[in-house]
């Protein structure tokens, strides 16, 4: 078992979770009008694009649990290929760009930037 790539998956499932969770209570629950997909926004927003920023934060954290199954399953299987090999540097490569793109966006202010980061080093760690 590979014991930095466990804890990158696991550093990646929570990052998901937190994700979601903390989307829902400061960012969508001002927004939800009624039922599970908030609608709310105008005058800003319209709802058509309200609906789908809302897709699209939840699909970064279904995105980033797979990422972090493919990380589990490449530290428990005795697997020692070159698709394996490329599989954890892409995985890596996604995480490092997705913490530089957080710090750049948030001018270092969201935390999400360090755990991806941390993340990244985790699998080339490996």
């Amino acid at each position: 078992m590979n014991t930095a790539l466990v804890l990158a998956a696991a550093g990646l499932a929570l990052v998901g979770a937190v994700h979601s969770v903390m989307g829902e209570i400061l960012v969508f629950r001002t927004l939800r009008t009624g039922g599970v997909v908030p609608t709310g926004g105008h005058p800003v927003l319209r709802e058509h694009q309200v609906r789908i920023l809302w897709g699209t934060w939840h699909l970064v954290t279904v995105l980033g649990w797979a990422l972090s199954a493919l990380l589990w399953r490449l530290a428990t299987a005795a697997v020692e290929t070159e698709l394996a090999a490329w599989i954890a540097d892409m995985a890596g490569a996604a995480t490092l760009a997705s913490g530089l793109l957080v710090f750049y966006a948030t001018d270092g202010r969201h935390p999400a930037w360090a755990a991806l980061l941390v993340i990244a080093t985790l699998v080339w760690w490996r």
